[in-house]
């Protein structure tokens, strides 16, 4: 057998991976991965879209030597069946070159340790020239007419990557520089919201500052997990020695959060949009927003988010494509994930029903009974020992039959597609707006009115652990003790 090296024509490959499917924000958070990877705190994004426009990302990393810098140009640089350090953001060995030359035709790596400066430049306007990997090496007086280069000279290490003639940015748009501004605030968004984790200093991981034009960006916490329900603990899957974390999270009803709080959340149609799984490889955020056709997305189950953690040496079984924002979960995870997905919904639709009352706590005598049927249906009733009903019917023995008649009526009449729509929309209804204690009281005080003597002791200790009065324990003791209701 015979063979021989068949290189790829540099100028049609370069070309055609520029349409790998990158979006601005992918791009940029592309780069960002290698800035974190290479230990970095600060990382800096400056652009500018006015005559000579350029996109610019600084950080404060360990930075590159001769070899190092090469390597970080060359394609595939490294197979993605390697192993790799575990705070390693990458894969392909690719996402540099493809995530900026997706929006640019002139790239530029300069890097600095100590006192060595390292410059190398993808042009492909050059390369279509020349027909060759022709990788530039640009010398010291073409290396200072870069903005942002001064910054890097007083740093003792770090990178500056360099985007220019922006002609996929510009494609199709009539004010560029009104378009990019644009850009640029989805640019924020994403990146606020992809290291969230980074940006908020979370136990473990190695807090960083991302400033665009100066301004720092705020994590964007897409769980609020100040204010959520964690619902049930983490559950730990072992992969092959390595383990997967998920926590599932139930976020707050829509009524009990602020504008920023839902503005940050996506806005009132994004917290539908963004239910489901949140997964990070090495904390980073990579897909959000899906059940990854586990289950469909429902009202119901719009507060639910759950965060899923895989280390990086389970690439493979996840199918992680070269933008990291693709992943599919192996079969073993699937039916783990399975379990979780019934719980977390069953949980969500009772954030809805009871409007923050976490659980239904059985000690309580609720007006409503809930019955689950063997055909898999729901059937709500009036709970006729409830203690008003009870008190009403010795009172007056002979319209107990009729009362549940009209029982009956009420609870066949449920206008329960009417009640559907409203509890599954963002606006708080009128009637879960709970009595204050002095409307309870007051209520209490006519309820205990027709009751003999001998017999008030009773009833209010029936109603005391009974809905609503039982929320208002402690107000109900104090009038019994100023003489208010006995």
């Amino acid at each position: 057998m015979k063979d021989f090296e068949l290189s790829p024509y540099a100028p049609i490959l370069m070309e055609s991976t520029r349409a790998i499917g990158y979006s601005l924000e992918t791009a940029i958070a592309d780069v960002i991965d290698n800035s974190i990877t290479a230990m970095a705190s600060i990382i800096k994004i400056n652009f500018f879209p006015i005559d000579r426009e350029y996109v610019s990302i600084l950080d404060n990393g360990i930075g590159m030597n001769f070899f190092q810098i090469n390597c970080a140009m060359q394609y595939g640089s490294q197979s993605p069946n390697d192993s790799r350090m575990s705070n390693d953001l990458g894969r392909f060995g690719l996402g540099l070159k493809t995530a900026s030359l997706s929006q640019c035709r002139v790239l530029t790596v300069i890097s600095k340790q100590q006192n060595n400066i390292e410059s190398r430049q993808w042009d492909l306007d050059y390369i279509a020239q020349t027909g060759k990997w022709s990788l530039k090496i640009l010398d010291e007086q073409e290396i200072m007419k870069f903005s942002g280069i001064q910054e890097l000279m007083e740093m003792e290490t770090g990178t500056l990557v360099v985007w220019q003639n922006l002609d996929r940015m510009k494609l199709g748009e009539t004010n560029f520089e009104l378009a990019m501004g644009r850009k640029m605030d989805e640019v924020k968004r994403h990146l606020s919201l992809v290291y969230h984790r980074y940006l908020s200093g979370e136990a473990e991981i190695r807090k960083i500052k991302i400033y665009f034009n100066e301004v720092a960006i705020k994590p964007m916490d897409p769980f609020l997990e100040n204010k959520s329900l964690r619902a049930m603990d983490d559950e730990n899957i072992i992969l092959y020695g390595n383990k997967v974390v998920v926590r599932p999270y139930i976020l707050p009803h829509i009524s009990r959060l602020t504008s920023d709080e839902i503005e940050m959340l996506g806005g009132r149609e994004g917290l539908r949009k963004r239910q489901g799984f949140y997964v990070y490889r090495n904390k980073r955020l990579l897909v959000w927003g899906t059940w990854f056709r586990m289950m469909r997305q429902g009202e119901l189950s719009k507060l639910v988010r759950i965060q899923v953690d895989i280390p990086n040496a389970l690439d493979d079984l996840w199918t992680l494509d070269i933008k990291k924002s693709s992943a599919v979960p192996p079969a073993v995870v699937r039916d783990n994930l399975g379990i979780i997905i019934e719980k977390m919904a069953e949980k969500s639709k009772r954030t809805w029903t009871y409007r923050g009352k976490r659980e239904i706590d059985d000690s309580i005598c609720h007006i409503w009974n809930r019955f689950k049927m063997r055909n898999g249906g729901v059937l709500y009733e009036i709970n006729r020992e409830y203690p008003l009903i009870e008190e009403l019917s010795k009172q007056y023995p002979d319209i107990r039959r009729k009362m549940d008649i009209l029982f009956k009526q009420i609870e066949k009449n449920l206008p329960l597609n009417t009640l559907y729509l409203d509890l599954v929309n963002d606006e708080k209804i009128d009637n879960d707006t709970q009595d204050g204690a002095k409307e309870i009281i007051a209520v209490l005080e006519e309820i205990l009115c027709y009751s003999d003597e001998k017999d008030k002791q009773e009833l209010l200790e029936a109603l005391m652990i009974s809905e609503p009065f039982c929320s208002y324990a402690d107000e109900i003791n104090k009038a019994v003790a100023r003489g208010d209701l006995l």
